[in-house]
């Protein structure tokens, strides 16, 4: 039987875990980015990401983040690296702004998912690091945590290989019917895999951009308290703070504490330097001498602008081009790809290989805005 000749466009999480998966299924599969795996300009960059199964009511993410921890475990066997940290995460449920939590808890109850929750005036007992006078109460999801995401991209890129795939470098950009170009021509395979994350927006601009939005994150790391551990992955969780807008994880590796206060901003992909915006240094400093007052005083040590794509839905993209049946276009709401992306990108191989058609969430067209209560980030 011949094997099926696949070309995976963009290198992130995305593009790299379908590459694998299809290695797997027996493809001969070529990925194609525009930098090395890993690059700093890209979306899938940054040291570390969360890994939670909170999603609302929608049972399937959260059943798909709860399969993903275990496929990142198994990645860290069969590639020896440091992948995945379980120092747990804890939701911070705004008095007031609490539909996403308590959908949650009952979603948990159905699935047998483990988790605790405290209310607010005991949550400084079992996490002293945070200040919580506005949360009414938290989950807190032990099996849960954080991946490291510039670790995984390299440690994947190494596996593909193994695998048999092979990697390139080349800018992939669309002619005006939105087919696959490089070099002035058109990319030829049984299988064209999109994965470029934001950049599928203006390489497909009738069929992406109209339902998706281009927005960066601004992120900062803090330094820890001379001597103290109180900070570190060990004595603290990640965490999600909806009523602030805000995330972050606890120091690892030695990196500071990383927290951001989620305001999106306007990025032009290829010409904007990936520069924090003086503004959100203050914005993000007010925010943790708020919520951390043990950090209150503490140094920014590093930095980093991600830039997102965003459905409106936040579902993700998973789906064929109407004009063009070799061409899959796989992304969408990268804000919260990356914890998934094992399982994302066994799916969209199975799709690309039509095993299976589909999730009807992950089609190409129309797509709405969902009330905090629908959506599956609570956005």
């Amino acid at each position: 039987m011949r094997r099926a000749e696949v070309i995976v466009v963009g290198g992130g999480i995305a593009g790299l875990m379908t590459a694998i998966a299809l290695a797997r299924r027996g493809a001969r599969v070529e990925l194609v980015d525009r930098w090395e795996p890993g690059h700093a300009r890209a979306t899938s960059s940054d040291y570390n990401r969360v890994i939670r199964s909170i999603h609302g009511r929608d049972v399937f993410y959260t059943r798909w983040a709860r399969e993903a921890r275990l496929r990142w475990l198994e990645l860290e066997e069969e590639t020896g690296q440091k992948l995945y940290y379980e120092c747990g995460t804890l939701i911070l449920a705004t008095e007031g702004h609490c539909n996403w939590e308590d959908n949650t808890c009952e979603t948990f109850d159905a699935l047998g998912v483990p988790y605790q929750t405290y209310a607010g005036v005991d949550i400084p007992t079992f996490f002293p690091q945070f200040k919580v006078d506005d949360i009414k109460y938290a989950i807190y999801e032990p099996e849960a945590g954080m991946i490291m995401a510039h670790r995984s991209l390299i440690a994947g890129a190494a596996l593909l290989r193994r695998l048999g795939g092979t990697v390139r470098r080349g800018r992939v950009v669309t002619d005006g019917e939105e087919y696959p170009m490089l070099d002035g021509r058109r990319l030829e395979a049984d299988l064209i895999v999109i994965a470029t994350g934001p950049w599928m927006a203006d390489m497909f601009p009738r069929t992406v951009k109209p339902i998706s939005v281009v927005a960066g994150v601004n992120v900062l790391y803090h330094s820890t308290p001379d001597g103290s551990e109180m900070f570190d992955l060990t004595r603290m969780p990640c965490w999600i703070d909806h009523g602030m807008g805000s995330f972050g994880l606890p120091s690892v590796e030695g990196s500071g504490v990383k927290a951001a206060v989620v305001i999106p901003d306007k990025i032009d992909l290829d010409n904007d330097e990936r520069l924090i915006r003086r503004s959100m240094v203050a914005r993000t400093r007010q925010y943790i001498d708020r919520r951390f007052p043990g950090l209150v005083g503490q140094k920014v040590v590093d930095s980093k602008f991600n830039q997102i794509i965003i459905t409106p839905d936040t579902h993700f993209i998973i789906d064929f081009h109407p004009q063009h049946g070799n061409v899959l276009l796989a992304g969408g709401c990268s804000g919260h790809l990356f914890k998934h992306g094992p399982v994302f990108g066994e799916f969209a191989a199975g799709v690309g290989l039509r095993e299976y058609a589909t999730a009807d969430r992950f089609r190409l067209g129309p797509r709405r805005k969902l009330s905090p209560a629908e959506s599956p980030s609570g956005r």
